[in-house]
């Protein structure tokens, strides 16, 4: 009974660390990009943006479509409205008297009083008032309504292009952070080797003074170095482990998951990179973009124009009224009704201004927008300049660094060598050690450079895949 309890609890515990077990996520460059496309939030809400967009449209669509309501309306009154009117019943009954010659009590004549007749209030209507109604409109012709209907294919486009904007800025913030934690994963592993390296020599030099060929001093020295490689270790790991955190923050992955990078160095795919001298500024997405702009803006130059047009517009209504005493409606009783339709013209005659300032404000804008454009256009020149300059020097500088690491390595070795066979010395081993060192780093810098200038040409030309 007991070690049925054992497995018992044994296998609730695995099935409650088993839910919990971190997610791992084995991803190419890519899947990290793909990633990205699904879920960044700069994305997600670019794509949200395009919906937002299209309702908007449908917004202005409804304007040219006939607006239809319909209303039901119960009214009491508590005290009936009284109007004043003038006194009609005094004027025929004076006209009798005076035509008749009737005297008053004094025995004069009775006359038209001098002063008039005055008024007399009146109440009309009764205490309980409903109507039923359906209104309707359509507008026949106006000219903004025209040019929205006009605009919104264009301002579909202008939505979805910023949202390819927002796509290609965080896929190259995704393609540089996976570079360099690649490259920072490769530098980490020639710090291992060196470790390894030294860990050897360490215990050589161990053995060598225990024999008497070597002097305390040796050893210590040996052991700072290693120590000094541990901690350049250390370093790189957090730095990866941080770049890791920075890229799963980057694509929106939750920092609970684990995020494992599978793309390894390609220095041919680097090689293979042709830079051209032509170049088609339109692949640009920010050109696209604020060309689109440029279109929008002189359809609101327009828009403001032909809102000093007449707009016509055809109206109708028909309802149902009901009068009575009492809360009867649904009773027996007369409902009478009303119905017209009509056209209205509506003719702008001034307006303080105001529109001519609204088509000048617009041609501003539409000018200030194109000067935007001349220099986006200076600034790609700029950019492809500088992108096809940098991956020239990237790739000389990257193929030195490399010879040079190699070079590095031989040194080394063939040092080591001397050393082991009593011919060499301790200086010789951590000069050749540090010039390694450096051109390792120099090469993997060169080679973080290349991969990034790849990146930027593809950018500044528009081909970033």
């Amino acid at each position: 009974m007991k070690t049925q309890l054992i497995i018992v609890s044994l296998f609730s515990f695995l099935i409650v660390n088993t839910g919990y077990a971190q997610k791992e996520n084995l991803f190419s460059l890519q899947q990290t990009i793909d990633y990205g496309m699904k879920n960044a939030t700069e994305v997600k809400n670019a794509l949200i943006d395009i919906q937002i967009q299209k309702q908007t449209n449908n917004e202005v669509t409804s304007f040219a479509l006939p607006q239809i309501n319909s209303s039901i309306n119960a009214t009491h009154y508590f005290d009936i409205p009284t109007t004043t009117l003038p006194d009609f019943i005094s004027p025929s009954v004076y006209n009798v008297l005076v035509n008749n010659n009737v005297k008053d009590g004094n025995g004069n004549p009775i006359k038209f009083p001098v002063s008039g007749f005055g008024s007399v209030p009146a109440k009309f209507g009764t205490n309980w008032n409903g109507s039923l109604g359906v209104d309707f409109s359509q507008i026949l012709f106006d000219g903004q309504i025209f040019i929205g209907l006009k605009a919104r294919a264009a301002t579909l486009n202008l939505a979805t292009q910023a949202a390819a904007v927002t796509k290609e800025q965080v896929k190259v913030n995704v393609y540089k952070i996976y570079y360099q934690l690649i490259v920072g994963k490769k530098q980490s592993t020639s710090i291992d080797a060196n470790i390894e390296r030294f860990e050897k020599l360490l215990n050589d030099t161990k053995e060598i003074f225990k024999n008497g060929f070597a002097e305390k001093l040796d050893v210590d020295k040996v052991e700072v170095v290693l120590n000094n490689l541990k901690t350049e270790k250390d370093k790189i790991n957090a730095q990866l482990e941080m770049g890791n955190a920075a890229l799963k923050f980057l694509i929106n992955m939750p920092q609970s998951e684990k995020l494992i990078l599978t793309d390894t160095l390609n220095e041919e795919e680097i090689n293979s990179l042709a830079v051209s001298d032509s170049v088609d500024k339109t692949k640009r997405k920010e050109y696209q973009q604020l060309k689109t702009a440029i279109q929008l803006n002189g359809l609101n130059v327009k828009r403001y124009q032909l809102s000093k047009y007449p707009s016509l517009v055809a109206f109708g209504t028909y309802s149902k009224n009901a009068q009575r005493n009492s809360f009867s409606f649904f009773d027996k009783g007369d409902w009478f009704s009303t119905s017209l339709i009509g056209v209205k013209l509506s003719m702008p005659l001034f307006d303080g201004m105001g529109r001519n300032a609204k088509i000048e404000k617009a041609k501003y804008e539409l000018a200030k927008t194109k000067n935007i454009m001349s220099r986006l256009e200076q600034g790609i020149d700029f950019e492809i300049f500088d992108a096809r300059l940098k991956i020239k020097t990237a790739l000389k500088t990257l193929e030195n660094q490399k010879q040079n690491s190699l070079l590095a390595e031989k040194v080394y070795n063939n040092t080591k060598l001397k050393y082991d066979q009593g011919v060499g010395s301790n200086n010789e081993i951590y000069t050749a050690q540090t010039e390694l060192k450096i051109a390792q780093n120099n090469y993997y810098g060169a080679l973080y450079d290349a991969m990034v200038a790849k990146v930027d040409y593809l950018k500044a030309t528009g081909n970033l895949p």
